[in-house]
């Protein structure tokens, strides 16, 4: 989950890497650290613990400048978060520097090894095996930097990114791939590595996504890829058309404050040129499933981590409604290890908003061997989950910076709205009418949500009164049960309350023995008028509402305009407009995640980078 960022070129490196770490920030905030070589063939390195700005002062108090360089911000996981252990690091000649993304599962014996050969410690991390190793076929073999980074990534067992410099080498900037992403930026006489794509985006849309087990060597004339054998690998070059204004602040406090006003967008873009008003039907490209498979299916399972997976669940209420089908939905990081029985005629749904998370990756590669199909719903293309799928539904949602996910889970419910509309018509178990009925309420959708953003005040408001709780409850029923979920991760992520999401029917299983006069309790309760099934929900869950009431706890309601019943119980209501059930999710979440927000600013949280987390989850 740490940043990587190197570059080759005429620019002045060290602001190019210090900019690109800034927008890398989001993957890690231990410790940050830069090695650059100038034009005389001195390595310089500057290293701080704690968020980047401290780096930064490093370098004003002791400035440094280059011709080529690396760059890393880190999330600790093999030693405390101190400049020690702080990136990059150095092998015991000092020439060869390395960063790295990942972790290596065998570098106890590499480290007792080469200790056994004269190799002297510094610090607590595995990184540094990667650097002397690589120093050792280098300087004891007399191997060139390509061919020992080869050798010694052969020796490497775990996952890893990796970027590579070395002062006998002018000019040149290794990177390599075994799991986390590496993106490797096309400028003209010039080339840059990152963990992700905004670093680039300003200099370059030219990209492409390093595979597994891929080497590339970049110089200022040329980038030429290999893997680890040496054999030459042609990459597929791509165009990111993200405008790079778009993974800025724009003018907001914070990113998620920005990427939540960005939702009516993200919905948007993600429907566009994908169903027909006229006709209901979906049209959905990317797909190397054809559409007797998808007839034949028995049955869908759905694997996805955090965020991804509460909008699974809601997507399993959308499927088994409009496709008559049974799904399950798993954790990504349990599904390989319980041995699931997956068939030919079962479709795997994975959901990751970078397509790179690694408990998603060994998901989908699980399944794939047990012969199953995979669709693949991801918001990055060209990343690992989007190559390897069967089929791909990608996500508009633009880059996602804030740690906390908001856009990105949006985008994701809409597009297993149009999964489950895409299948109900090839399944013929959705007529044309009622496709088309559906596809109007998804078209409408985005207004409802900006109506509600435009109303955001009150929640500024309500926030006041509850900063200071330590603990929230979260009920939902039915589909809105996913809701209560997220509504609970997106306030315990960023403000450190300790919030639970429950199943509103569950209350006498044991959560009523925590309601008191100080518990805040926010119920999920909306209607689709005229739909009994809706109506019936609606009822038992006012039923909770009293419930809570009648303990002397204090009632959020998240209702349906209009809703008479349950605001005469609650003690506070956000209203949301009224849409069908299986779309009501995707307003119900955007005053929980506005609510999370300003409770966590007004607690002085640190909103994008909460303690830690980091955004895309690359190690298991």
């Amino acid at each position: 989950m740490c940043g990587i960022v190197g570059y080759v070129g005429n620019k002045q490196v060290v602001p190019l890497i210090i900019d690109g770490l800034r927008k890398l920030e989001y993957r890690g905030y231990d410790s940050a650290g830069i090695a650059v070589v100038d034009e005389d063939h001195h390595l310089e390195l500057r290293r701080a613990e704690g968020k980047l700005r401290n780096l930064e002062e490093c370098i004003r108090l002791k400035p440094l400048d280059g011709t080529y360089g690396i760059g890393h911000t880190r999330w600790a996981t093999h030693g405390r978060p101190t400049e020690e252990n702080a990136h990059p690091h150095r092998d015991q000649s000092g020439k060869v520097v390395v960063v790295h993304n990942g972790i290596i599962e065998n570098y106890l014996p590499l480290k007792e090894r080469l200790a056994a050969n004269g190799s002297e410690f510094k610090t607590e991390t595995d990184t540094e095996v990667i650097a002397h190793l690589i120093g050792h076929y280098k300087e004891g073999e007399g191997l060139s930097l390509e061919h020992a980074v080869q050798k010694a990534v052969k020796e490497l067992r775990g996952i890893f990114a990796l970027s590579i410099i070395s002062v006998d080498e002018p000019d040149t900037v290794i990177a390599v791939r075994e799991g986390p992403p590496v993106v490797i930026g096309l400028g003209d006489g010039e080339f840059f590595v990152a963990s992700d794509i905004p670093p680039i985006l300003q200099h370059t849309r030219d990209v492409f996504f390093l595979g597994d087990r891929e080497i590339a060597v970049l110089t200022k004339d040329a980038v030429r890829v290999t893997d680890f054998d040496g054999n030459i690998v042609e990459p597929k070059q791509q165009r990111i058309t993200w405008d790079p204004i778009m993974a800025e602040k724009g003018g907001f406090k914070h990113f998620m404050l920005k990427e939540i006003y960005e939702q009516p967008r993200a919905v948007r873009d993600t429907v566009q040129g994908r169903v027909s008003l006229d006709t209901g039907k979906v049209y959905l490209d990317q797909m190397d499933i054809g559409e007797e498979d998808f007839r034949t299916l028995t049955s869908i399972k759905i694997a996805a981590c955090g965020t991804s997976w509460h909008a699974g669940l809601a997507g399993k209420y959308m499927l088994e409604k409009l496709v008559r089908i049974p799904v399950e939905v798993d954790y990504a990081s349990e599904f390989r290890y319980r041995d699931p029985v997956l068939t030919e005629t079962d479709l795997l749904v994975v959901i990751s908003q970078s397509g790179e998370t690694a408990d998603t990756i060994a998901a989908m590669r699980e399944a794939q061997q047990q012969g199953c199909k995979v669709l693949a719903i991801c918001n990055v293309q060209g990343s690992m989950i989007h190559r390897e799928a069967d089929g791909t539904i990608l996500t508009h949602a633009g880059p996602e910076i804030g740690v906390a996910s908001t856009k990105a889970f949006t985008a994701q419910m809409v597009a297993l709205y149009l999964l489950a509309l895409y299948l109900g018509e090839i399944r013929g178990t959705i007529d044309s009418e009622t496709g088309k009925q559906l596809a109007q309420d998804l078209a409408e959708l985005p207004l409802k949500i900006e109506q509600l953003l435009n109303d955001a005040d009150s929640i500024e408001e309500l926030s006041k009164e509850f900063f200071r709780v330590q603990d929230f409850l979260y009920l939902g029923r039915g589909i809105n049960f996913p809701v209560a979920l997220e509504g609970a991760l997106k306030l315990k992520e960023i403000s450190y309350i300790h919030a639970e999401g429950y199943p509103a029917g569950e209350m006498k299983h044991g959560p009523n023995a925590l309601i008191d006069e100080k518990l805040p309790v926010v119920v999920v309760n909306t209607r689709e008028h005229d739909n009994a099934a809706s109506e019936l929900r609606y009822e038992k869950t006012h039923s909770n509402i009293v419930e809570v009431k009648a303990r002397d706890g204090i009632v959020i309601a998240v209702l349906t305009e209009g809703d008479e019943m349950s605001s005469r119980v609650a003690d506070h209501v956000i209203e949301i407009p009224e849409t069908s059930d299986l779309l009501g999710p995707v307003l119900s979440v955007v005053p929980l995640q506005l609510l999370s927000y300003h409770i966590a600013v007004r607690r002085g949280c640190d909103v994008d980078q909460p303690r830690n987390l980091a955004k895309s989850v690359t190690v298991e």
